[in-house]
């Protein structure tokens, strides 16, 4: 995944954001993106192959690993970076769209040209509104990850040990998670900040209320 095309895209949407929605893009960039390239993959990379079960029966690893992570951290947080970054995509859009419609009514009407957009970026009538679905719909996209979490991992933790007695292992079986404590602190750490980032997503709809 080529995460530098969405870092190069979003980049120009501090053009038109508010200074809560720079704040924004700075906390998913350096606090979210660049924890996930640099540390959090790796930190994930082992967790099938060193997921260690007391047993030698034949698939009750796979079984026992499927169950007590059914979908892992690192693509679940690829999907919601994903998610939450495609809404500013939109902002940079409907701009482009206003300076296109621009650029060919002058070319149609020449020397009666009327400017309908002054200031392409400016968030009047339409790109109000984008900007402003586009800030709901981030804090619902987090805030539904963050329950997506807390389902199948309770309390965001990881527990050093699990019990698995799921078919084909001959009985209760003990299952050895790999760093489970460094794998707790990053978790936490992208919960703390995907709670941060729909607190300024609210604020920053707020603000753009309020001032409307």
């Amino acid at each position: 995944m080529n995460w530098g095309v969405f870092e190069g895209l979003l980049s120009g949407v501090n053009k038109y954001s508010t200074a809560f929605g720079r704040v924004w893009l700075s906390l998913v960039f350096i606090f979210r993106l660049l924890v996930y390239l640099v540390a959090a993959e790796r930190v994930w990379s082992d967790d099938h192959k060193d997921f260690d079960c007391n047993t030698r029966q034949p698939g009750c690893t796979n079984v026992c690993f499927d169950h007590f992570f059914p979908v892992s951290h690192i693509r679940l947080w690829a999907l919601q970076l994903i998610l939450v970054t495609c809404p500013s995509l939109l902002v940079l859009m409907h701009v482009a769209y206003r300076e296109a419609k621009e650029q060919r009514l002058r070319e149609i009407q020449g020397d009666n040209y009327h400017c309908i957009y002054p200031n392409p970026g400016k968030k009047r009538g339409g790109l109000w509104w984008t900007y402003l679905l586009s800030l709901i719909f981030k804090a619902i996209v987090d805030v539904v990850f963050l329950y997506i979490f807390f389902r199948f991992y309770r309390n965001y933790t990881l527990p050093r040990v699990v019990k698995c007695e799921l078919p084909p292992c001959p009985n209760v079986v003990d299952c050895f998670i790999s760093r489970p404590t460094e794998k707790n602190i990053f978790t936490l750490f992208m919960v703390v900040t995907t709670c941060v980032c729909v607190v300024l997503n609210l604020v920053e709809a707020t603000y753009l209320i309020g001032k409307r």
